[in-house]
């Protein structure tokens, strides 16, 4: 896989040597098992897969390029490029102007644009009207366009799927910039519709089925279809797709269930089951896939306690953390400075995105068993940090330098 150019502060010396530890000894990615970190008083499990994804470096790479490669130009981020709050506080303070924030909400003008100014595209994407816009001010948008390879993987089988006459149904949140690009490129191709999750997806069922009648969806469904979308035939034949940092697992079962539907209205079999529903299961995104299922064997190590690290906005970190507190108490950080001290953590919840102080987090017992893992668009650096900060707090800072000869 392509290497790329990501500023050394994001870099760790300690979870680079893990890492290629581990790619050596398991080349085809099959042990999920984590890897230890023995500071003796603390027992530190990293997950298996987790950090830094292709799309999310592909997208450090342009942006930083593009700076260093136009000085005095007036250069915009149409919304955060990644869902992280270092790298974003690092583009600012080098001068470059976010014009959306995370919901579409404009702070910056488009008017204020002119054909000089550069402008990039985040790794989320964004819509076709977004882009037309740009293009009709003169601004190239190509060259600094960051969007993911995997979320065009996603765009690309909605257009196949739609050219063989399959509507699609979107799993993903309403609001993401992710899922606002993904219904955009859909939309213009077929009758489209999000749907947020499970109990979305069952209401939307009743459609499909006639339980609740067709005027109705226009209400519940709000802001979710289609122009010209026609509840009572667009719905005969379409396929599902997700916006690539879901969990896959809810992907799936949102797929499944609606293919179940479909099989018991038109009477289906495994032979003609694609008469009304098309298989799009390839386009889970591979890194999502991957830290997704490397938590799910972390969780199968005994341990006191899971911290996850990652932006509070970033949909894949938060299904982290939504794993993880099925099964142990969890914290979401997002930077080693929400660790207080010994006893106490702030602590962000991943569902409505408060901060609270937790105390007396940590367990008095030896060894202390910490689970870790951080979300794709968190520097390896944060990682390393935390992990300092907690062997700061045991005193145990020479056996995490102990730990650095050894993986190396």
């Amino acid at each position: 896989m392509k290497q790329f150019n990501v500023p050394l502060e994001y870099r760790s010396p300690l979870i680079t040597a893990i890492k290629q530890y581990r790619k050596a000894a398991d080349k085809l990615k099959k042990d999920l098992s984590p890897t230890l970190l023995d500071l003796g008083k603390v027992q530190i499990y990293l997950a298996r897969h987790f950090g830094f994804c292709y799309g999310v470096e592909n997208a450090i790479e342009i942006a930083f390029s593009t700076v260093a490669e136009n000085p005095g130009k007036r250069i915009f981020l149409l919304s955060e490029m990644i869902h992280n709050p270092q790298v974003n506080a690092d583009l600012i303070a080098m001068g470059v102007q976010f014009m959306q924030d995370t919901y579409g909400k404009q702070i910056i003008s488009f008017d204020e644009l002119t054909g000089e100014d550069i402008v990039i595209i985040p790794a989320f994407g964004t819509t076709l009207d977004i882009e037309a816009l740009l293009e009709s001010k003169g601004i190239a948008t190509a060259k600094y366009n960051t969007t993911c390879p995997f979320v065009e993987k996603v765009w690309n089988r909605s257009e196949q799927i739609a050219e063989k006459g399959y509507s699609i149904v979107i799993h993903g949140k309403p609001k993401h910039e992710e899922t606002r690009a993904t219904f955009s490129h859909a939309a213009v191709h077929t009758a489209t519709v999000v749907v947020n999750d499970m109990k979305e997806t069952v209401e939307l069922a009743k459609y499909i089925t006639g339980e609740k009648p067709a005027s109705e969806f226009y209400t519940d469904f709000k802001g979710r279809y289609s122009e010209g979308f026609d509840i009572t035939k667009d719905l005969v034949k379409f396929g599902v797709v997700n916006q690539t940092t879901q969990l896959a697992t809810d992907t799936q079962a949102i797929s499944d269930y609606l293919k179940n539907v479909m099989i018991r209205k038109y009477q289906l079999t495994t032979e003609t089951i694609d008469q009304h529903f098309a298989d799009t299961r390839d386009t889970l995104c591979y890194a999502t896939n991957d830290n997704q299922t490397a938590v799910g064997g972390m969780l199968e190590t005994e341990a006191d306690l899971a911290i996850v690290i990652g932006g509070y906005n970033s949909s894949n970190t938060s299904h982290l953390v939504e794993l993880c507190e099925a099964k142990l108490p969890t914290y979401f950080i997002d930077t080693p400075d929400r660790i207080l001290d010994k006893h106490s953590i702030v602590d962000c919840n991943w569902h409505t995105k408060e901060q609270r102080t937790v105390t007396h987090f940590l367990p008095e017992k030896e060894p202390l068993r910490i689970l870790i893992t951080s979300g794709a668009s968190c520097p390896d650096a944060v990682v390393e940090s935390v992990i300092k900060k907690i062997a700061a707090l045991y005193k145990v800072e020479q056996q995490l330098e102990n730990q650095l000869i050894i993986f190396k």
